[in-house]
C-alpha cells in the first residue's frame, strides 16, 4: 500500500482518478463516516514520505515535543499506509457521534477500506493492504505528544495488532480486526480529530498529502496561514535537502492539486496557504452558537461540520445570496438533504 495506484508511476504527478464515484459505500456513509485525521499525526511527522522502504530511525523536536520513529525490517509506515488509520478513526467517530459504543479493537471489511480510500480492488491491492498493516504494526513511536489532554512519554506501534479474520476461497483478505494504539484511541475518545476532504485520497505525491494535512491543521477555516520554507521542511518530515524540498514545493504550487487550499510563494522564503475562496468564506453567513446542536438533533449520526461545509459551498456556488435568517436556511437545507439521502 505504498501508493494509490498499481503501476510504478503511481507516485508521480497528477491526481488519481475517482475510482468509485457511485460506490454504495460512499452513498451510505458519505457524512456519518467522513474522513477524519487525528491532530497529533497531522501536526507531527510520524509517517515516511518515501516511496521506497524507509529503514532510517528519524528524530524530530519542535518546542517541547519530541518524536522518535523506528521502523521494522519491513520499513517505516508510509503516509499512504496512514489511510488505514484515517478509515478506522472515521468509523469510530461516526459511532461516537451516533451514540454507539466503541472499542479499541474493531473489525474492518477490506473491500470497504479500499473503496473508501479510493484504491482499486484488484488482488494486488489486498496484498499491499497486508503489507501496510505489517508496517503500521512494526513502526514504533516514542514521543511525549499529548492526546486527549494527557501528556506522557511512551513507546507504541501505530497499531498494536492486526489479524485476518476471514479469507475468500482464493486466499484474498475479506475482513480483518485491528487493535489501535492507546495513543490513537485516546485521541478519538477526546474527539481530537479534523474532517478531511475525500479528495485527499486522490493525491498521489506523499508530500502533497503531508502539506494538505498541515494546511488543514494550521489554516483550517481561517482565510490564510504563513510558514517559512524551513518550517514546512521540518514539519513535513521531508529528508530531502532544503533546496530540493523548495523545488518540490514550487512544483506542487504550480500543480495546485491540494483540496480546499492554495499555496503561493512570498518574499522572505515564506509560503502562504489560503483557503479556496478564503476571503469570501470568512465573510460567509454567521450562525447562532446553538445552531450546530440543533443540526445534530435534526440529523443524528451525521457529521454536522461536514454538513456545514457542504452548505457553505452550496451557498457560495449559488452566488452568495443575502440571507436574513441563515440559521433557518441552514436547517431547512439539512431537512431537504435528509429527504434526499439518509445515513
Amino acid at each position: 500500500m505504498a501508493g494509490p495506484g498499481t503501476g510504478q508511476g503511481a507516485g508521480q504527478g497528477g491526481l488519481s482518478p475517482d475510482r468509485h464515484p457511485t460506490a454504495d459505500f460512499f452513498i451510505c456513509d458519505l457524512f456519518d463516516a467522513s474522513p477524519k485525521g487525528d491532530l497529533g499525526s497531522m501536526e507531527h511527522p510520524l509517517f515516511s514520505l518515501s516511496t521506497r522502504p524507509d529503514l532510517r530511525v528519524t528524530r524530530y523536536r519542535r518546542g517541547g515535543t519530541t518524536v522518535e520513529v523506528a521502523p521494522s525490517v519491513r520499513g517505516r509506515a508510509t503516509i499512504h499506509d496512514k489511510d488505514i488509520l484515517i478509515y478506522a478513526t472515521s468509523q469510530l467517530m461516526a459511532a461516537l457521534n451516533a451514540g454507539r459504543p466503541v472499542a479499541q479493537r474493531l473489525g474492518i471489511k477490506a473491500h470497504d477500506l479500499l473503496v473508501a480510500t479510493n484504491r482499486d480492488t484488484s488482488g494486488d491491492s489486498y496484498a499491499r493492504l497486508r503489507e501496510a498493516f505489517e508496517r503500521l504494526a512494526g513502526t514504533r513511536i516514542t514521543t511525549n505528544i499529548s492526546t486527549g489532554g494527557v501528556e506522557t512519554t511512551s513507546g507504541f506501534g501505530l497499531i498494536e495488532s492486526w489479524e485476518i479474520q476471514r479469507r475468500s476461497r482464493g486466499g484474498r483478505m475479506i475482513s480483518v480486526s485491528v487493535t489501535l494504539s492507546d495513543w490513537l484511541f485516546r485521541a478519538v475518545l477526546a474527539k481530537s480529530v479534523l474532517t478531511l476532504s475525500r479528495d485527499y485520497f486522490r493525491l498521489r505525491k506523499p508530500l502533497e498529502r503531508r502539506l494538505y494535512e498541515l494546511a488543514r491543521k494550521h489554516c483550517g477555516r481561517q482565510p490564510e496561514w504563513r510558514a517559512s520554507v524551513a518550517t514546512l521542511h521540518q514539519k513535513s518530515g521531508s529528508t530531502a535537502p532544503l533546496r530540493v524540498f523548495r523545488a518540490a514545493l514550487r512544483r506542487i504550487i504550480a500543480d495546485a492539486h491540494l483540496p480546499d487550499y492554495r499555496l503561493s510563494e512570498e518574499p522572505g522564503d515564506l509560503i502562504r496557504v489560503t483557503r479556496n475562496g478564503g476571503a469570501r468564506a470568512a465573510a460567509g453567513p454567521r450562525f447562532d452558537p446553538e445552531v450546530l446542536e440543533r443540526a445534530r438533533a435534526l440529523a443524528p449520526g451525521w457529521d454536522v461540520h461536514a454538513l456545514e461545509s457542504e452548505w457553505r459551498a452550496w451557498w457560495a456556488e449559488t452566488g452568495h445570496p443575502r440571507l436574513t435568517a441563515p440559521d433557518r436556511a441552514f436547517l431547512g437545507w439539512i431537512g431537504a438533504r435528509l429527504a434526499r439521502q439518509t445515513p
